[in-house]
């Protein structure tokens, strides 16, 4: 399905795309999935959010098999962050506060990516460098215990590698050991839990215990991905295949690997991570691995509640297709000439992604690209 969808002409992936909002919302919002939900999360209460690249390859809920709605992403060019940036800081403080007031923990997976089959399928934001992304995870875990503290008994930041070529999960310590799944065995399931006490020791034992079944789910996956290398299967998803730009936030229900470049409103240098992604869109289109027909740029912008706040999501989500558009539109004129732009909200509670149009008039429209 996956590789049809990708050779799709583009009018017919934007409905496949549109379509499968659809479909995840519904399954999102039915009583099956909610109650799986609130079990799951009764079960392994702690808070788990992932700081990651905007590299379409990069899927955890898909690498740890865990249900849809329980790990909260943060997606920037090359998992790149600063905590100091008022968009993110807001955004954090608007979950972290809650889960804290709940008496939940939570765990920040700040993550990194490399190809341990060839470099130049690593991490195009750190220009392939993967010493360099390591670096910045520590500094990230830095500005993390500067903000909640170093004691690590709620906030725990965990460094995590990614290793695109089989979705291994590589976790590392605080003292420069690390746990490589990819060297691990199915039957080495029940050693995973004493590895990670002696790894992680400063770790709430709760927290570790909820950390375990994404480890498990890592397992299974990296043998269900040697299976399919076996088969001759693998060669789609390690290279980059995006045929999309996602920007904004609320992109959940894109679970299938390698479809899009997701990019979070969070650097106020955001032109940088849109032009990365246009270049990465070219690059896929002259080699042949999509088709050059065209490719989507598709804002989303959360909201709680209806009113002012679904009012405002639409204008914030207009505003990201019109800043990104603006920016292909300098940096690659001929790619932007096969550019289809969609923009949307999300209802945050049921998952509905609704489109929205931009109804400006031409002379607000033109006062507000002067201003770009």
């Amino acid at each position: 399905m996956y590789t049809n969808v990708t050779r799709l002409p583009i009018e017919k992936r934007i409905d496949w795309l549109f379509n499968l909002a659809d479909r995840h919302g519904a399954i999102f919002r039915s009583p099956e999935a909610w109650v799986a939900r609130e079990r799951y999360l009764a079960e392994h209460p702690t808070a788990i959010a992932v700081l990651k690249c905007m590299d379409g390859r990069i899927n955890l809920p898909v690498m740890t098999n865990t249900p849809p709605g329980i790990l909260m992403p943060f997606r920037n060019l090359g998992g790149a962050f600063d905590l100091g940036w008022q968009h993110l800081g807001e955004v954090l403080a608007h979950h972290v506060g809650p889960w804290v007031s709940t008496a939940r923990r939570v765990l920040f997976l700040v993550t990194y990516h490399f190809s341990k089959g060839d470099p130049h399928r690593g991490c195009a934001g750190f220009n392939y460098d993967t010493e360099a992304a390591m670096a910045h995870t520590q500094v990230i875990r830095r500005q993390m215990e500067q903000i909640f503290g170093a004691g690590h008994s709620t906030i725990y930041p965990l460094i995590c590698g990614i290793e695109t070529d089989e979705d291994t999960i590589i976790i590392h310590g605080t003292t420069g050991e690390k746990l490589d799944l990819s060297l691990l065995a199915p039957e080495d399931k029940a050693t995973l839990e004493p590895r990670l006490a002696a790894l992680l020791p400063d770790m709430p034992p709760q927290m570790r215990a909820d950390l375990l079944p994404l480890l498990l789910g890592n397992l299974e996956t990296i043998a269900r991905v040697r299976e399919q290398a076996q088969r001759q299967e693998r060669h789609l998803d390690i290279e980059h295949r995006e045929w999309m730009i996602c920007l904004g936030r609320g992109f959940d229900f894109l679970h299938t690997p390698n479809l899009a470049l997701i990019i979070g409103p969070y650097s106020p240098n955001l032109d940088v991570p849109i032009g990365k992604a246009g270049g990465i869109i070219q690059a896929n289109m002259r080699s042949g691995r999509i088709p050059d027909d065209g490719f989507l740029l598709l804002a989303s912008v959360p909201y709680m509640e209806i009113g002012m706040d679904r009012a405002r999501a639409e204008l914030k989500s207009i505003f990201l297709a019109r800043f990104a558009a603006e920016v292909l539109s300098r940096e690659y004129p001929a790619l932007a000439e096969k550019m289809f732009v969609r923009t949307a909200v999300l209802d945050w509670h049921s998952r509905t992604l609704e489109k929205v149009s931009d109804d400006l008039n031409e002379s607000d429209r033109s006062q507000i690209a002067a201003s770009f």
